[in-house]
């Protein structure tokens, strides 16, 4: 398998996730604070939208790539 056909089916795979999610979500900061035996702990969480239109162009250059990658 070439660089070119494992490429498109990352590229599917990211477009086909990113149709059904939508979106994923990560942290971004994490604060703690230990005062004795108490311990709190804030974790920010930011979450990133995935637009439809990367999704399917990421299925499309995927698929382009598949084709061309398997004339060779």
């Amino acid at each position: 398998m070439n660089l070119a056909r494992l490429a498109g089916i990352v590229l599917i795979a990211a477009g086909v996730l990113a149709l059904v999610y939508g979106g994923f979500t990560y942290t971004r900061k994490s604060h703690d604070l230990k005062l004795g035996p108490i311990e709190l702990s804030m974790k920010e969480k930011e979450t990133v939208n995935v637009p439809v239109w990367a999704g399917v162009g990421a299925i499309v250059a995927g698929a382009v790539l598949l084709l061309a990658g398997g004339r060779r």
